[in-house]
């Protein structure tokens, strides 16, 4: 028997909480809405209105992301003098047998998906690593330091946070429920870097 251990460096925060309350009857009526008013993106729709946490009936559920959202740079980025707002917010609908296209998110530093409506037995997140193989053999058994790619489930009421540029997508939906997901972006305000190293930014 060979005595070894193996420690992860560098890794990727995949952060999960929960809405901790039921959403109300003016949310739900938004929400549906919303699916009236949409554009086809790639394998599924998304609302037209790209900036929904705006809408004065979102108030509240817009404070609740963004208390996920402070305690993730609390907890991940550990940052000071910084403050993390909400930039974009749009809906996702996606059916029996739709998908959503592998894809990232530019012009943002983390992004977020409330579930609205899944299905913890088949609705699910899938990431791809962004890591150059040099090689890339046969594997025997996956797991987190040979994968390329690693899902979760999820269900209703989950919000994921992650950084902007790990690439994700939704597979091909199983199951008969309208899989619906509020997706939004998160930026900066404040002072980053030092002046005296010529690193100081202000945003």
């Amino acid at each position: 028997m060979i005595e070894s251990s193996i420690q992860g460096i560098f890794p990727t925060p995949i952060y999960f909480s929960k809405l901790n309350r039921k959403l109300t009857k003016k949310e739900f009526n938004l929400i549906d809405k919303y699916k009236k008013d949409f554009y086809k993106n790639e394998g599924n729709i998304t609302s037209n209105n790209t900036y929904i946490l705006e809408n004065k009936i979102f108030n509240q559920l817009k404070n609740d992301l963004w208390l996920r959202v402070n305690d993730y740079f609390n907890k991940v980025l550990s940052t000071k003098d910084i403050k993390p707002y909400i930039t974009q917010s749009w809906l996702n609908y996606t059916e029996t047998n739709q998908y959503h296209h592998k894809h990232e998110h530019p012009n943002s530093l983390v992004s977020g998906v409330f579930y609205i409506n899944a299905d913890e037995d088949n609705d699910k997140i899938r990431f791809f690593s962004n890591k150059y193989e040099v090689i890339r053999p046969e594997i025997n058994e996956f797991n987190l330091f040979n994968s390329t790619t690693w899902w979760f489930p999820v269900k209703t009421n989950d919000i994921v946070l992650f950084p902007s540029s790990l690439t994700h997508c939704v597979d091909i939906k199983k199951g008969t429920n309208t899989r619906i997901s509020l997706a939004f972006n998160v930026f900066i305000k404040g002072k980053i870097g030092k002046e005296k190293l010529l690193t100081e930014l202000k945003i």
